[in-house]
């Protein structure tokens, strides 16, 4: 009945369909939530439309990736200059003047650098771990306020027992220039990013509240080729052993005031706070109804990173050699599926930033579609 089958309606499988659409190939699209545009899903509440599965803020450098979203989007000027909150001391993000001056009471980009030269020889040789790798790039003061706890909390492991490759670099500015992305694009869609999405299944038949899995043999009859964006190990059952990930649990709540901490994220660096941070998602577009008249409640997630389990929402892959190793054997078994297109972040077990999914996906458009007639 079916050109293709697309398994999941986030980003990669809404432009993978939209493309399909485009190149005259019937398409249907499953996904098993009530609700379309995967983890960049948003639901309007109280005039505020809330990142339900947590922050989405775009940002590129790719311009054929912005000219291609732009289609089925326009995109306000947000620009993303998170707050650190250590134990109520307040700090700038990413690691800039504003930071070294709340830190150190330095005045100049020369003061600055040569303060964070001075603690990073604390680290001498090869660093061994997160903590000495951390260390080695900007000294023991700011690892400790602003980087040990909150990253402890976000993998569940003390930073010494982490990977020095977690943190190959970090931002360090000498200006005071605080855009933690730095992007040529940025931006949130206008009218979120639900409507994004749904323009880009626009005229494609669409089935929600359906689970490929549990009904895989029904639903692959109906095509002749499936695009696979769930977890890969899923797919297979779990046959060669689980994919480890990390999760994140939401605590969401309507407060009847305009304004509760006048920036959309603070993360919380310090260990004791349970949570890693707080979204104040109003702030995503300035505090504005889609009207442009202000807000008179707020809404906030509060974020704790966990270890995934079977029934939590997978986030974050844990990409160390023991994962490596299983995915790669996992991708074996997908290179075999001939009539199985595995894509974007759980289909490919990869970290991705949302221009790096769009880029993947019209990649493999350009092939998929060679030569045919649109």
């Amino acid at each position: 009945m079916y050109d293709y089958l697309v398994v999941g309606s986030g980003l990669y499988g809404a432009i993978f369909a939209h493309e399909a659409k485009a190149h005259g190939k019937s398409v249907l699209v499953v996904d098993k939530r009530p609700n379309i545009a995967g983890n960049i899903y948003t639901e309007n509440i109280e005039g505020i439309n809330v990142h339900k599965y947590g922050a989405h803020i775009f940002h590129t450098n790719n311009k054929k990736v912005w000219n291609y979203i732009t289609q089925f989007a326009e995109f306000n000027r947000f620009t993303n200059s998170p707050v650190a909150n250590y134990k109520g001391e307040l700090y700038s993000l990413p690691f800039n003047m504003y930071t070294f001056n709340k830190m150190w009471g330095v005045v100049t980009p020369e003061e600055a650098a040569a303060k964070i030269e001075e603690q990073r020889k604390e680290i001498i040789g090869e660093p061994q771990n997160l903590e000495e790798q951390a260390i080695s790039l900007v000294g023991r003061d700011i690892y400790e306020k602003l980087i040990k706890g909150y990253t402890e909390k976000q993998w569940g492991r003390d930073c010494k027992e982490l990977p020095s490759f977690i943190i190959k670099r970090l931002p360090v500015r000498l200006t005071f220039d605080n855009n933690y992305f730095n992007a040529l694009y940025q931006g949130i869609p206008v009218g979120s990013y639900t409507k994004m999405i749904a323009n880009l299944l626009d005229g494609i038949e669409v089935r929600l509240n359906t689970d490929y899995l549990e009904n895989k043999a029904e639903l692959d009859a109906l095509a002749d080729k499936v695009v696979y964006t769930g977890p890969i190990d899923a797919y297979f059952d779990y046959k060669l052993g689980t994919l480890e990930y990390r999760s994140v649990r939401f605590e969401m709540e309507t407060l009847d005031k305009p304004n509760f901490q006048g920036n959309a994220a603070v993360n919380y660096t310090d260990r004791e706070t349970p949570w890693t941070r707080i979204i104040e998602h109003k702030w995503f577009e300035f505090g504005k109804d889609e009207n442009g008249n202000d807000l008179p409640k707020t809404i906030i997630s509060r974020e704790y990173s966990s270890e995934w389990k079977p029934g939590d929402e997978p986030y974050y892959p844990v990409n160390d050699a023991k994962n490596v190793l299983l995915y790669s054997e996992y991708k074996k078994l997908a290179d075999a599926e001939h009539n199985v297109i595995f894509g974007g972040r759980l289909g490919e077990y990869k970290y991705y930033d949302m221009d790096q999914v769009i880029a993947a996906v019209l990649d493999k458009c350009e092939i998929e579609f060679a030569g045919a007639i649109v």
